[in-house]
């Protein structure tokens, strides 16, 4: 009985390969009864479709996404090249109507700086059209402000004196307008609410 445990004990090891390699010492009575009793085979229909159960946590995330690709330097080109010849049309088109032709200066950095400059001061109300009164806009002026420091920021070191002094100039007088009014209107706002109801009288 004792020899018979030692072999079942030997037998029990069925493993069919050992290092990847198949067995060589496995008998051939033990291979016919080892077939049926072997682990069921994935099918391939549930193997292929694994992969798509893993599909979400592969893919980039929606901030990636959300930036095309840039347009090559070949494409780019075409599209300033029939900007341009766009832009021709439509002269001549204004000039064949007989509408009176506006000559607007070319677009600057400087240009682009002055028309923030514009927008700030209409929405601070400093600029209106006459006989109506100033429509102000405090958080759109703010972020006319921002959108200045923004452009000062990222064209640091690209700018000439002339171009970096104008910006300077217009952040600290458009940052000053703000908080000036935006003080007179706190002090206004606190005025109103000290003023209580006016005593009854008996």
């Amino acid at each position: 009985m004792a020899e018979k445990k030692q072999e079942d004990f030997v037998v029990s090891d069925r493993r069919r390969f050992v290092e990847g390699e198949l067995r060589s010492d496995l008998p051939a009575s033990e291979e016919e009864n080892e077939t049926p009793t072997a682990p069921p085979v994935q099918p391939a229909a549930s193997v292929a479709e694994t992969p798509k159960a893993s599909e979400p946590p592969t893919k980039a995330p929606a901030a990636e996404q959300e930036m095309p690709e840039p347009p090559t330097a070949a494409e780019q080109q075409e599209q300033h090249d029939a900007y341009r010849a766009s832009g021709k049309k439509l002269e001549e088109m204004i000039g064949q109507s007989g509408a009176r032709r506006q000559n607007l200066p070319e677009m600057t950095f400087e240009r682009l700086v002055e028309q923030f400059y514009m927008t700030a001061l209409i929405q601070l109300g400093a600029i209106r059209h006459e006989n109506e009164p100033p429509a102000v806009d405090m958080v759109g002026a703010r972020q006319t402000i921002d959108s200045i420091a923004i452009l000062q920021e990222k064209t640091k070191g690209n700018l000439g004196d002339r171009e970096q002094r104008l910006l300077q100039n217009v952040l600290f007088e458009l940052r000053m307008a703000w908080i000036e009014i935006t003080n007179a209107l706190a002090g206004a706002a606190a005025a109103k609410s000290n003023v209580g109801p006016a005593p009854d009288k008996k």
